[in-house]
């Protein structure tokens, strides 16, 4: 059924507001991007070329209503489905510069929405179509769609009013949010992850006042993880050669270095000092590496410190950690690392090549 909205200024005799055209097609896509989680959905996040391209979702062409096609309803562009990573990211860098906003999407996500982006970017779609008027088949279309086989297809209608110099704007969707399909949370994640160099890992190191210290890997050489199968098992998977991009939590990035040893536990571990082999028990060390549990006879969890012999290229002491919105961060001790803007600015901040 057509939509209806009605605005009336309430003095002694209420007076209804006229009902204009939009001036600009550019000031509705102005109040959306300044506003999306009010003026569109709270769960939607619009990311956009300039003013035109939206790769999240499809929408009308420019006019005052989504017009009529071969009898088919609303042109639409898709813009989504296909983009990659990196095209998201270009087309993000595309629309920030000359803005005043960071140049890399990964940090101004950060500082948007408090997080690091997904690895996997344009995995699920929403479809909206904007518009101020739908025909009755285009509108039993998107209820079809919409009701009867959950595809989250949407209209949102804007109206603008003007009255005694003031402007207005007034907002509906064709169907509740609340009845409106979402994008299923177990479907297939079409979208594809950043590539991996085949070269880079995430290391976390748990740097604490009653356990390891960075100190000590920073003067010696290693990384580290214990204190049960789950901390130390992906740090047991880091190959010889990896290049590791060393990170202690809630503080930052403090070193980047190459493996250069097979993972042993703290016992056991030899580590290379001035040139000399010595076991690292019996260095001078600040941190404690000896856990409950360390001569666990196997039927138990390994709790053990398990220690990862490392070449540093460059390593800071904890104080000069380098950390910015939108870095990577994981609460895995050793990780495969996708992240370019990661890579690329702390590789530039302790002066190293990409390619290391």
């Amino acid at each position: 059924m057509p939509l209806e909205f009605g605005l009336w200024r309430v003095d002694d005799t209420p007076v209804r507001v006229a009902t204009r055209a939009m001036p600009q097609e550019s000031r509705l896509e102005q109040f959306i991007e300044a506003d999306p989680g009010h003026a569109v959905r709270q769960d939607r996040r619009p990311a956009r070329d300039g003013r035109r391209r939206r790769p999240a979702r499809p929408r009308t062409q420019a006019g005052p209503h989504a017009p009529r096609s071969g009898g088919a309803g609303p042109r639409l562009r898709l813009l989504g489905p296909g983009l990659t990573n990196e095209q998201i990211r270009d087309i993000y860098a595309s629309y920030a510069r000359g803005r005043g906003l960071p140049a890399e999407l990964d940090e101004a996500f950060a500082l948007r929405f408090g997080g690091s982006p997904p690895e996997v970017l344009n995995a699920n779609h929403a479809l909206t179509v904007v518009a101020s008027e739908i025909d009755p088949a285009t509108e039993r279309i998107v209820t079809y769609l919409a009701s009867g086989f959950q595809v989250p297809v949407n209209v949102l209608f804007f109206r603008y009013f003007e009255d005694e110099g003031r402007s207005y704007l007034a907002r509906t969707w064709l169907i509740d949010e609340t009845e409106a399909a979402a994008p299923p949370a177990g479907g297939k994640r079409r979208g594809k992850q950043e590539p991996w160099n085949g070269t880079d890992w995430y290391v976390s190191f748990g740097d604490d006042s009653d356990g390891r210290d960075w100190d000590d890997a920073l003067r010696h050489g290693f990384v580290s993880a214990g204190g049960g199968d789950w901390f130390s098992r992906t740090l047991r998977s880091l190959p010889l050669g990896a290049r590791v991009f060393t990170h202690i939590p809630k503080t930052g990035y403090v070193g980047v270095g190459t493996v250069s040893g097979e993972p042993q536990p703290f016992a056991d571990a030899l580590l290379d000092v001035d040139g000399e082999t010595r076991r690292m028990a019996d260095l001078p060390l600040k941190g404690t590496y000896r856990r409950a549990g360390d001569e666990a006879d196997g039927t138990d969890e390994d709790r053990r410190e398990w220690i990862v012999p490392v070449t540093w290229e460059r390593a800071v002491p904890r104080a000069r950690a380098l950390w910015r919105p939108g870095f990577f961060a994981n609460q895995n001790s050793a990780c495969k690392l996708r992240a370019r803007f990661t890579i690329e600015e702390v590789s530039r901040h302790f002066g190293l090549t990409e390619e290391g």
